[in-house]
């Protein structure tokens, strides 16, 4: 059982960027205005799940999802403001 023998060496192939748009581009309003309607949708929908609690009920499981999708569409418009994805730059 020997080992095959090792493979030439080859130089890199070059790889060509990708020039991927990001989904708003560079539109600052139009990412300011779509997660600031996606901050306002989760606050609306977090309200009312806290304004059930407040007024006595149990958290049921659904009181508990409805505040958990809240802070998902929080979370979501943040993401879209700030964009965190693809700041940064690879250097090989």
């Amino acid at each position: 059982m020997s080992s095959p023998p090792p493979l030439p060496e080859q130089s890199s192939p070059v790889t060509p960027q990708k020039t991927e748009k990001p989904l708003f581009g560079d539109c600052w309003s139009c990412r300011v205005l779509s997660g600031g309607g996606l901050l306002a949708s989760g606050g609306y929908v977090g309200m009312h799940g806290r304004r059930f609690m407040r007024q006595g009920g149990p958290a049921s499981l659904g009181t508990v999802v409805q505040i958990m999708f809240a802070a998902g569409l929080v979370a979501w418009g943040v993401v879209v403001i700030f964009e965190p994805v693809g700041k940064t730059t690879r250097t090989a």
